[in-house]
């Protein structure tokens, strides 16, 4: 069946969430990188926490709470303003140097993204990334109120597109969301931002710094029997792959 669509992830995918390093380290100096990983990494945590406890906040509390956490964890004190511009560095994160080409390039094939962010986060993201033109859809796990993976939002994508699974072509670099995307049936591609040779040169190479940490937690593939169809280094080497599939 051809692919009739191409849905992106947003953050870790489209977007550098390791760009907000420079503000977190000017903030706290010396932390900056500390700050980044833990904040990252507690912000999925909520996410998960929140689905499982049935009480969903949007993606901007989940974000200011882990953010709090972090802080609060490295006895930093911040004002609830200098919290607040840190948070917002959410809304102005940088697209990965190839984004942008790889989405031209795929036209005419229809462009989405599904995404945990809130709606006003991802309108913020996609406009000053002027990509909202290329995307035919914007899709927020706030319509359903629960986070991925749960099969629920892959679904929403379904009926928002108006495509069955085997018609979208979905792609992620988070090892959470591409086993949910391929436990429902969608069609799966991996970015993948660091190689497995690459992460183990860093976590061998002595002391384990809190950026290796990350890679090796959130940016392998998981171990659930749900792995993704293609593997790619650039989201330009979709190109080629769509263009067969169409």
């Amino acid at each position: 069946m051809p692919i009739k669509a191409v849905v992106f992830d947003a953050y870790g995918t489209l977007f550098d969430v390791q760009s907000v390093a420079g503000l977190t380290e000017a903030a706290f100096p010396g932390h900056g990188a500390t700050i980044t990983q833990i904040w990252r990494l507690k912000q999925l945590e909520y996410t998960w926490l929140r689905s499982l406890m049935g009480r969903y906040e949007d993606f901007w509390s989940v974000t200011r709470a882990s953010l709090d956490f972090t802080l609060k964890t490295l006895g930093l004190e911040a004002t609830p303003e200098l919290v607040a511009r840190i948070a917002a560095a959410y809304d102005t994160l940088s697209l990965y140097p190839e984004a942008l080409q790889a989405l031209e390039a795929l036209a005419p094939t229809r462009l989405a993204i599904f995404s945990n962010g809130s709606p006003s986060m991802l309108a913020n993201l996609t406009k000053q990334a002027e990509i909202d033109g290329l995307l035919e859809a914007v899709i927020s796990v706030d319509e359903i109120k629960v986070y991925k993976p749960d099969p629920r939002g892959y679904r929403l994508v379904e009926q928002r597109l108006g495509l069955s699974s085997a018609e979208i072509l979905f792609v992620s670099s988070n090892g959470f969301d591409i086993a949910g995307a391929k436990a429902y049936g969608l069609t799966v591609a991996r970015i993948e931002r660091i190689t497995q040779a690459a992460l183990r040169a860093e976590l061998t190479s002595g002391e384990i710094g809190p950026a290796a940490m990350f890679k090796a937690l959130r940016m392998q593939p998981e171990q659930l029997g749900d792995e993704a169809d293609l593997t790619i280094s650039a989201l330009t080497d979709l190109v080629p792959y769509v263009s067969a599939r169409r």
